[in-house]
């Protein structure tokens, strides 16, 4: 089986982050999308973060109707800060019979000269590039890297980060989220303070 692994801290996870998964696993080759919840990342601080099991949490009900979109908590258990390299390494032996790829925003690819091992990643695992607008130009190197596919999903401007303030400023962005997520959120007062 063929697998995207959509790497994120998920603060919540969003109908952006469905829109794009959804997208991978009906109009590209990939036959399920793992969203893989990292506790840590190298890049963000870790107080602005919910703790690991709620994240999971809204992640499994975010995919709980859709039988392609899965969560995976495999980073919890890995040394801290994650690095997609070492998962790549440990979900590959826990799943050999899977082939695992990488889905990553075009920003991402924008910077994916800073992650640990990417020459390593780049020769071992194919990179299935979702557009995203940002002002920073893509490495020659990855314009026609024939283990990179740019896949023409719909550019979703939503991030967790706006959600979250959103919800502080008492907006009602119940339509940002899955209706399950939303509820679970407003019911357990996340992100209100």
């Amino acid at each position: 089986m063929k697998i995207g692994l959509f790497f994120g801290t998920f603060n919540p996870i969003h109908i952006g982050h469905m829109i794009i998964a959804n997208y991978m696993v009906e109009f590209s080759d990939l036959e399920e999308v793992w969203f893989v919840v990292t506790p840590r990342s190298p890049f963000k601080l870790k107080e602005t973060l919910l703790s690991n099991h709620h994240r999971l949490a809204i992640a499994n009900i975010a995919v709980e109707n859709y039988p392609k979109l899965k969560t995976s908590d495999v980073e919890f258990n890995l040394p801290q800060p994650n690095y997609t390299i070492n998962t790549l390494i440990h979900i590959e032996e826990k799943f050999p019979n899977h082939q695992f790829c990488l889905l990553l925003g075009e920003d991402n690819l924008k910077g994916f000269q800073k992650w640990k091992n990417y020459e390593t990643i780049l020769k071992n695992y194919e990179l299935y590039v979702y557009p995203r607008i940002s002002e920073e130009k893509v490495a020659p190197e990855f314009l026609n890297h024939p283990k990179i596919h740019r896949v023409n999903a719909p550019i979703v401007q939503i991030s967790s980060t706006f959600i979250r303030n959103a919800i502080k400023d008492k907006k009602d962005i119940s339509t940002m989220l899955p209706f399950n997520v939303w509820k679970y959120i407003d019911e357990m007062n996340f992100y209100k303070s």
